[in-house]
């Protein structure tokens, strides 16, 4: 076969002058929003996971009053895009992949850390399966538990009834009751899969050429349920693939503040207007008035919430004072015992010492992988023991709940 470039026949160049012509392999995505630790611990890993890999890193700052940007541009081969204002994600994201070039684009939150190997996996995957529009991971929470959101069910009026009345929870390996979270599918191997959670989302640039980008009509949340069903609209298959990543947040977004309560639901309207309004007013209208009551209900919870703090009775959200627990050199732990003791926390020698309050498990990234630091938390999974990840040149411990440097 000859291509040809300018009006030039390629048969005739020389091997290395057509390398130039070749397209790049992926470029990984990634919004920042006043998380300039997160997202510096975030490309880490990701550089790591693209050792060999022809590939860009494009971080788009969504206005962010941290430092985010000084902070980023310190960090080689990355490319900042600023924007004067908050965009939301879809916009932001829409912004960097108009920009990009690559076979592959990987959406990628912030608050996520990447195993060595998950990029690879998720490519090699795509590679062998050409209808394989999007590709979605094994996220795990910072405690190490896998995250449900990993492998999704469309939001069809039933499921999302499902789902709202418990029965999703109740019953999640059945395929019609816990489709939500298609809850039967195995772990350990790819399964087909209807919706890519956006905190990691590989897609195929010829799918997105087809189906188009993100829909910026979603501020945040529900973008990437919309896109996945345009992929699978499109005649593109959604996969789930056991490349591992954590996901900070996953578990711990603010689910009652009023910020929170407005963006999403209204997100869940957006797609059930935009999907599915041929539908019997008979089954959209009790739906959307079942949103409407669960969203007042989440409010009335966060108003009961802050009162019982005003009277200083405590909320149901509080975060126990951590204790941590090193794991690394004896270099290591003198300089996290020292971020310790001038923050005023406990460091115990065994996790068994420590029945009480949230403990935190500080690794060394730069004396271990991100794969086996993934793998030692789910081995002993427990809520109770979460994620903490020790940084010599920045001289920080990060955690879900804060940053201690």
């Amino acid at each position: 076969h000859h291509l040809w470039v300018y009006g030039i026949d390629t048969a005739h160049l020389p091997a290395l002058y057509l390398s130039s012509f070749k397209k790049m392999k992926i470029s990984v995505v990634i919004v920042n929003y006043n998380v300039k630790y997160y997202v510096g611990q975030c490309i880490d890993s990701v550089r790591r996971a693209l050792r060999g890999i022809d590939s860009e890193i494009i971080v788009v700052d969504n206005h962010s009053r941290d430092g985010s940007v000084d902070y980023l541009s310190k960090i080689e081969g990355v490319r900042i895009i600023e924007s004067g204002h908050n965009l939301g994600f879809s916009k932001a994201n829409n912004i960097a992949i108009r920009q990009s070039t690559a076979e592959y684009v990987l959406m990628l939150n912030p608050d996520t850390i990447v195993a060595e190997d998950a990029i690879r996996m998720i490519i090699d995957f795509a590679d062998s399966h050409p209808q394989a529009g999007g590709i979605g991971v094994r996220m795990h929470n910072d405690w190490g538990t896998t995250a449900r959101e990993s492998r999704r069910g469309l939001p069809s009026p039933m499921t999302s009834f499902y789902k709202m009345i418990g029965l999703s929870k109740r019953l999640p390996q059945h395929r019609k009751f816990g489709r939500y979270y298609m809850g039967w599918l195995p772990w350990d191997s790819p399964s087909r899969i209807e919706v890519v959670s956006g905190a990691c989302f590989l897609v195929r640039r010829k799918a997105l050429d087809e189906v188009g980008l993100m829909d910026e009509d979603y501020f945040m949340y529900g973008e990437d349920i919309d896109l996945s069903y345009r992929l699978l609209k499109g005649g593109w298959e959604n996969w789930f693939v056991p490349a591992d990543i954590i996901h900070y947040k996953g578990e711990s977004t603010q689910k009652t503040s009023f910020n929170y309560v407005h963006v999403f639901y209204n997100a869940m309207l957006i797609f059930m207007r935009k999907h599915y309004s041929h539908l019997s007013w008979l089954i959209i209208w009790p739906l959307q008035i079942a949103v409407y009551f669960i969203a007042l209900l989440a409010l009335m919870a966060t108003l009961f919430d802050r009162m019982k703090k005003s009277l200083g009775f405590g909320g149901r959200y509080k975060i126990e004072f951590p204790v941590l627990y090193l794991e690394g050199s004896n270099t290591m732990k003198e300089k996290c015992r020292a971020i310790a003791m001038r923050k005023g926390l406990s460091v115990i020698d065994s996790l068994d010492d420590c029945k009480q309050n949230i403990v935190v498990r500080v690794f060394d990234p730069s004396d271990m992988s991100y794969a086996d630091i993934i793998k030692h938390m789910s081995e002993s999974a427990n809520n109770r023991v979460r994620l903490g990840l020790y940084h010599n040149d920045k001289d920080i411990i990060i955690t879900q709940m804060e940053v201690y440097g």
